[in-house]
């Protein structure tokens, strides 16, 4: 069973509504379409797609006409025996076009495997637009997970402060004892080295995202739901088969790989060609006897190869070709089988991040009651300060549980409309003016004649960041709840 298709613009929708974004704010939209205009991953698959567009015309140039001027101009600086009839200088030039006529089918099949070559490079193009959009969701993801764990982190060394504080009066006025302090002491200890941590994995999530969107994360929003996400996992792999451009490429590579058998079966097939020769041969005067009649001569016909013998060069790419296309079936049906295997694992990280937060949110709420209840215990002498320490690592631990299942059940849904084929830059929102459209090369290099027409000089387009400021663990306002698809 096949689910209906996601309409064109419902996830840009969701990703551009909600609450009013704060200013100076941003949005999971904003960061994707950064990424897409900047990243340089994205900016050289597309190059790499320019090249391979011209592999259409380099065949077509195959079966175009040709043209050559061949010209010579020699002097004769020594002359034995000199006679009266031996030119001091000669010219001769020679033009020759020549037409293809009939090539054995190999430029044809040429053509039509460049052109499947085509296809296959743009559905690569998009495959790694939607691993860089499935990145830089589990970038910009990881930087709100990272603020809140420091968030929780610092509040816990704050309370644990307060603890010990609170420990070590009641030691002095002969409530506690020293191993009440000493477990104050070492849980405290134990949670700044925790911060610490949970800092550092700030830092290294921060600069993430800049190496992928091009611009430090500034107060990221809460993500929105996603739309369209399958019922059943059966129901993710039949869209995601029907609609994945890592198969749709492979698919594509095998079809252009069984035009590169016909085009080498070509090679053992006679070739026929029409030209035309233009000759002109001169003195320039330079006879002593007397000028000499310049000669102009002009050949027309036709050239018929016959190939009797090759030494077996044709029959070998013949087998070659189809050892390559036996290849291309094979990284089709793998292709197929890592898309299946991907798409039941995603869904299944999905589903169980989401029982994860679903429990968790109780064990959050739980914690805050059991906490509560121990030091009202506590303080009537029914629970030891360990039962406290206890009881506020068990509540830490939970949240910070708690915001990991939200950020993986986004990351893994994310990623699972990535699979299926259900993720592109026009249904994120992405500005029209902003869009790559591969076929805009394409269109205009596919006829091009010209031998001049050399294209512009390359530049980088993606920015550089090394200009970019070094992060820290700085948390203003952290995202406590991040939510979950």
């Amino acid at each position: 069973m096949t689910a209906a298709p996601l309409p064109r613009l419902a996830l840009a929708a969701l990703l551009l509504t909600g609450s009013a974004v704060p200013a100076g704010a941003e949005t999971l939209q904003e960061a994707l379409a950064a990424a897409y205009r900047d990243n340089p991953t994205l900016t050289a698959a597309r190059a790499g797609l320019r090249a391979t567009d011209e592999s259409v015309n380099i065949q077509r140039a195959n079966e175009r006409p040709a043209l050559s001027l061949t010209g010579s101009y020699g002097e004769n600086a020594l002359t034995r025996p000199f006679t009266a009839f031996s030119a001091d200088r000669s010219l001769s030039a020679s033009v020759t076009a020549s037409v293809p006529i009939y090539q054995g089918g190999r430029v044809r099949a040429g053509i039509e495997g460049a052109k499947r070559r085509v296809e296959a490079g743009q559905f690569d193009l998009r495959g790694i637009e939607l691993e860089v959009f499935a990145a830089v969701v589990g970038a910009y993801m990881d930087v709100i997970r990272a603020e809140s764990v420091v968030s929780l982190s610092s509040n816990n060394v704050q309370v644990l402060e307060v603890n010990l504080r609170a420990t070590r009066d009641r030691f002095e006025v002969g409530d506690l004892t020293r191993t009440d302090v000493a477990q104050s002491e070492a849980r405290l200890s134990l949670a700044r080295a925790d911060l610490k941590n949970s800092e550092a994995q700030l830092i290294a999530a921060r600069e993430r995202y800049i190496e992928l969107v091009g611009h430090e994360p500034v107060d990221l929003q809460p993500p929105p739901p996603l739309p369209g996400l399958p019922s059943t996992p059966d129901d993710a792999v039949d869209i995601a088969l029907a609609n994945n451009p890592d198969l749709a490429a492979a698919r594509k590579a095998r079809e252009a790989s069984a035009y590169d058998v016909r085009a080498a079966e070509g090679q053992k097939l006679p070739t026929l060609s029409a030209f035309s020769t233009g000759n002109y041969n001169g003195d320039l005067g330079s006879t002593p006897a007397g000028n000499q009649p310049d000669t102009r001569s002009v050949v027309v016909g036709a050239r018929l190869t016959l190939p009797l013998y090759q030494g077996g060069g044709p029959a070998s790419r013949v087998r070659q070709s189809k050892a390559y296309e036996q290849q291309a079936m094979e990284r089709e049906t793998a292709v197929e089988r890592n898309i299946v295997s991907q798409t039941r694992s995603l869904y299944s990280s999905w589903q169980a991040s989401r029982q994860v937060i679903e429990s968790t949110r109780v064990a959050v709420s739980s914690n805050a009651l059991s906490l509560q209840g121990v030091r009202a215990e506590n303080s009537v002498g029914t629970r030891t300060i360990l039962d406290i320490l206890n009881a506020e690592q068990e509540s830490f631990s939970a949240q910070v549980q708690l915001v990991t299942a939200q950020r993986n059940a986004y990351v893994a849904g994310f990623s699972l409309l990535a699979a299926m084929g259900r993720v592109s830059a026009t249904n994120l929102g992405i500005a029209p003016d902003d869009l790559y459209d591969p076929q805009d090369n394409y269109r205009r290099v596919r006829n091009d004649w010209s031998d001049w027409n050399e294209g512009a000089a390359p530049a980088p387009q993606a920015s550089r960041t090394v200009d970019s400021p070094t992060q820290n663990a700085t948390v203003s306002d952290p995202v406590t709840n991040i939510g979950a698809p």
